[in-house]
């Protein structure tokens, strides 16, 4: 294969070794043409990423768990493991920086993880506790190698593309992992609802998702071979994770935020992760309905986040967070009225609706949580700031399933419930209200929720208008699009934020600043 005139095979193949592993090295320049093709490869990566992480993360990852017979336990370690896996980027950053080989990093790493696809495709096949703890362990080992090797692909990428078509570029990214995502979430839906759970094709079917996976996946990782790399500018020195994570928590508004951050993360990934084990094991609805449920959250989500993308450029982040973080909370506590319907067609409209409110909501939550932060970090220790928020995140988001885990069966014991009764003349009409199982999980993570709504409140941020305000903005706009709904310019009006709703609230937001400015005049 690597032969070459009439060297011996053992010398060709030698050569050929060489070859590639000088390929992974990073060029002390690159070209135009270069940079131009290694951007396009950029585009080209994500439909093999995304396809990767389509067919084995996510809805996929649980039903599969749940088709081996993963405990409620299992589950919540196996969605807390890409987030725990994140604090592995610590020590990443002093890898990268010791090595300063990025594409070397990135390319072992993403070989060895997905690899672990394979080995979790073959596991279809078996039941048992010793597949299980297998298929965590490849699971684990996945998600590790995948934060190491984020570390050096963040950095690698910052210095391959152009400041000034950052935005571009992955943004191209984006709707190319979006749509693949979209498309796969579908066919996989399709195929599980073809199949019955514990038939001999189901097993069939998530051992051809993960195995598509792993091989779009090694065709990622070659995609991003032939990439080229930028050698690393000379290192500034040493580099002290303890003084750079210190920082931010001198910083009293900053610590406020994390606050936020950790409540928030907990609340919303105590129960988030269970979703699929709710509904298929105590609502009783299939897996491809699951996964149906989590194309309408991503259809909303991006839906809704050119929208919230301009209220918080031109608005306070913390203005949408104050709209956006409530209305996903309560659809989460929201879920608990599934299981109040009798009507199961009522039941799936229910689902579908919450989906998309959460889809809509959580768009605004991750887009300004993490602009919020930029913004309150102190010119030139941005890393320091965002890398803090990032570990806080991975701290709460990942230990807040395994609590859920472990209390699975403490509220499987239990149930709560609470009937409202009206008493006439006609009769007596009663509503009752069952809280059992899953529903303890949404209820608390609703007064968590709470808790970290409260907690943003006390975080400042300048330039942020009234919840109120900006709520009767976005219900006016609203009402004036589902009254022109019917109409070619209504359905268009659906799909964008209109003009008068930013100039109205900005104008107002004028006049409340020239009033303040008045009377503080008038004072002195």
């Amino acid at each position: 294969m690597f032969a070459c005139g009439a060297e011996t095979p053992k010398h060709a193949g030698t050569t050929g070794v060489w070859h590639h592993v000088a390929k992974l090295l990073p060029q002390a320049e690159v070209t135009e043409a270069e940079r131009e093709r290694g951007l396009r490869l950029l585009i080209v990566e994500a439909a093999f990423s995304g396809g990767a992480a389509a067919l084995t993360t996510g809805v996929i990852l649980t039903a599969f768990a749940l088709h081996l017979g993963a405990s409620n336990l299992m589950v919540g370690v196996l969605a807390s493991a890409p987030f725990l896996s994140q604090l592995l980027q610590l020590p990443a950053i002093g890898m990268v920086e010791r090595w300063r080989q990025r594409k070397q990093i990135a390319v072992t790493t993403s070989l060895i993880g997905r690899a672990m696809l394979a080995v979790m495709a073959m596991l279809a096949f078996f039941h048992g506790t010793g597949p299980l703890l297998l298929f965590l362990a490849a699971q684990l080992l996945l998600c590790g190698l995948g934060a190491i090797g984020a570390c050096a692909w963040n950095s690698w990428m910052r210095d391959l593309a152009p400041e000034e078509r950052l935005g571009k570029v992955f943004a191209q990214r984006t709707i190319w992992l979006t749509a693949i995502s979209l498309v796969l979430g579908l066919v996989a839906a399709l195929a599980l609802d073809w199949t019955a759970p514990g038939s001999t094709a189901r097993n069939l079917v998530f051992a051809g998702m993960f195995a598509a996976g792993c091989i779009t996946g090694l065709i990622s990782a070659r995609v991003v071979a032939a990439m080229p790399e930028p050698l690393m500018p000379p290192a500034a020195g040493a580099l002290r994770l303890t003084e750079l994570l210190s920082q931010p928590l001198r910083d009293h508004n900053f610590k406020r935020l994390l606050v936020f951050v950790a409540s928030w993360q907990f609340a919303i990934n105590f129960a988030t992760p269970f979703f699929t084990v709710f509904i298929v094991r105590q609502l009783h609805f299939n897996v491809s309905f699951v996964m149906v449920l989590s194309v309408v959250s991503q259809i909303a989500n991006i839906a809704a986040l050119r929208m919230w993308g301009r209220l918080s450029d031109r608005f306070a982040n913390k203005s949408v967070l104050a709209v956006c973080a409530p209305t996903y909370i309560l659809a989460i506590v929201g879920m608990i009225g599934a299981s109040q319907l009798g009507d199961r067609n009522l039941v799936k409209i229910w689902l579908m609706l919450l989906h998309a409110v959460m889809g809509a909501s959580i768009a605004g939550v991750t887009l300004t949580s993490t602009n919020i932060a930029l913004k309150l970090s102190p010119r030139g220790s941005a890393t320091a700031y965002v890398a803090t928020n990032a570990m806080v995140t991975a701290v709460a988001a990942g230990l807040a399933p395994i609590l859920g885990g472990l209390l699975a069966d403490f509220f499987a014991a239990r149930q709560f419930e609470l009937v409202a009764r009206w008493s006439g003349p006609s009769g007596v009409w009663a509503l009752p209200l069952v809280v059992t199982q899953w529903d303890f999980y949404f209820l608390v993570a609703g007064i968590i929720g709470l808790y970290a709504i409260h907690r943003l409140s006390m975080v400042e941020e300048h330039g942020e208008i009234e919840r109120r305000e900006m709520v009767e903005q976005v219900l006016n706009e609203t009402r004036r699009t589902i009254r022109n709904i019917s109409s070619v310019a209504g359905l268009r009006a659906a799909t964008d934020l209109p003009g008068t709703l930013l100039r109205d609230a900005r104008l107002r937001l004028r006049l409340r600043r020239a009033q303040q400015a008045r009377a503080r005049r008038h004072t002195y």
